[in-house]
């Protein structure tokens, strides 16, 4: 046995997928995963460093690992991940006692530096390549696929495009292939994620190849439902949700982070949608798919934002109606156009906004379930007690419960009988 590796992966599902990729790795060459740390001899903890949030919770994992290390508990802490490329040399210097750090790109060669000692790191990959294992993390029938890393689109408040590099796609062929094994390996939901979906192939093929690529998946044996996740709101077009509508497959769902709607503060966070054009677009896809759950993200509290760019944001999500919704506090993170940015917005102010619009999204969600009692949904069962209807994303969104136990992984037609907040009750039919 090579060694005994207990694996805490944080943060977003593209991390996620990175975490499988490599563990999937350390398995076929002849380590085992345990699911307790005191079983380990070695912790590897592959970060978030996104948000000042984040990152604190990547430490205090850090801390804590070591702490089992200090009692011989386990031998070996290697840290990868998001915070590594951010701030590497911060890393080294607050924990000198990590066996190993090692970069996003050095996890391809994992099996061979896992046991080496200090630091790997390797320039960030110019393309993306088929993982030469899979596995999944999260459910047996559920699982993410990644179609490209990095980003291009330059936010003012984003750090991924210093810490993940340019948009970089995987080829159709490639992405079909993992889609392929996924598919033998039981998955029937599978969510595609990148930093920006929509962006999908026109670093490859000179424009964006995302309908070509879902006209391919849903020929897919095994394949039963196609999610989409991530999207940026001026490169879903009308033939993209033409494509959802006519495909059974392709679930009547759409992940749009839009961050906000106020003009001032879109151009001031280097968004290249107006609001005018996020409005026409949700309006597009209302009137072309039906039934479709949006979800989207937004912050609140950015550099500038005034009262009444605010209520702006306020009146638009009271008016919309999000099936699920994020709220975020903005955090300045250094390294990003927006760290430096006059008129920063006080604490206080931007917590009192997030809880009001927060507060605006559960009586929203009040309204819709008012709405969804006695409705007939698609739903997929993650356990046998537990599951998710068609609006409502793995680990992010809503859940429903069942009133009698079901066969976990599969996809049926259930009779919503209460809901509460982003929890339903169903009756399977």
């Amino acid at each position: 046995m090579y060694m005994n590796f207990y694996l805490i992966s944080l943060g977003c599902p593209k991390n996620l997928t990175d975490s499988e990729d490599f563990s999937a790795k350390l398995i076929a060459t002849g380590s085992k995963m345990v699911f307790m740390p005191e079983e380990a001899d070695t912790i590897i903890i592959n970060t978030c460093g996104f948000l000042s949030s984040a990152i604190k919770e990547a430490k205090d994992n850090i801390k804590a690992a070591l702490k089992l290390k200090q009692k011989g508990i386990v031998s070996r802490v290697a840290v990868t991940g998001c915070m590594v490329e951010r701030l590497k040399e911060e890393v080294k210097k607050e924990f000198p006692n990590l066996d190993l750090i090692f970069s996003i790109s050095a996890q391809e060669s994992i099996e061979k530096i896992i046991k080496k000692q200090g630091e790997i790191i390797k320039p960030i990959q110019k393309t993306l390549h088929l993982p030469q294992y899979k596995m999944s993390l999260t459910l047996p029938h559920s699982a993410y696929l990644k179609v490209a890393d990095g980003c291009d689109n330059r936010c003012a408040y984003c750090a991924i495009p210093y810490i993940r590099g340019k948009y970089r796609s995987k080829p159709i062929e490639e992405v079909m292939a993992e889609a392929k094994v996924m598919a033998k390996n039981g998955v029937k939901e599978l969510s595609l994620i990148a930093q920006d979906t929509t962006s999908y192939g026109y670093d490859l093929y000179g424009k964006p190849q995302l309908i070509p690529l879902l006209k391919k998946l849903i020929k897919l044996k095994g394949i039963e439902r196609l999610r989409l996740m991530y999207a940026y709101p001026h490169r879903v077009t009308k033939e993209l949700a033409k494509l959802m509508a006519g495909e059974e497959k392709i679930i009547p769902y759409l992940d749009i982070p839009l961050q906000h709607i106020s003009n001032n503060i879109l151009k001031a966070m280097n968004r290249h949608a107006t609001a005018e054009e996020t409005k026409e677009v949700l309006a597009m896809l209302k009137d072309t798919v039906p039934g479709i759950a949006v979800r989207t993200n937004f912050i609140v509290g950015f550099p500038g934002e005034s009262e009444k760019d605010f209520n702006e944001l306020l009146a638009f999500v009271k008016s919309y109606g999000f099936d699920n919704m994020g709220v975020f506090e903005y955090f300045r993170e250094q390294g990003t156009p927006a760290y430096s940015m006059k008129r920063q917005i006080p604490a206080a102010v931007k917590k009192e906004r997030a809880e009001i619009l927060n507060k605006a999204q559960s009586r929203v969600i009040d309204k819709i379930n008012k709405n969804l009692i006695g409705q007939t949904l698609e739903v997929i069962s993650d356990t046998t007690t537990l599951g998710r209807t068609y609006k409502d994303a793995p680990d992010i969104d809503g859940t429903v419960s069942f009133i009698k136990p079901v066969k976990a992984g599969q996809i049926f037609k259930a009779k919503i009988i209460k809901a509460k907040g982003y929890q339903r009750l169903v009756e399977p039919k």
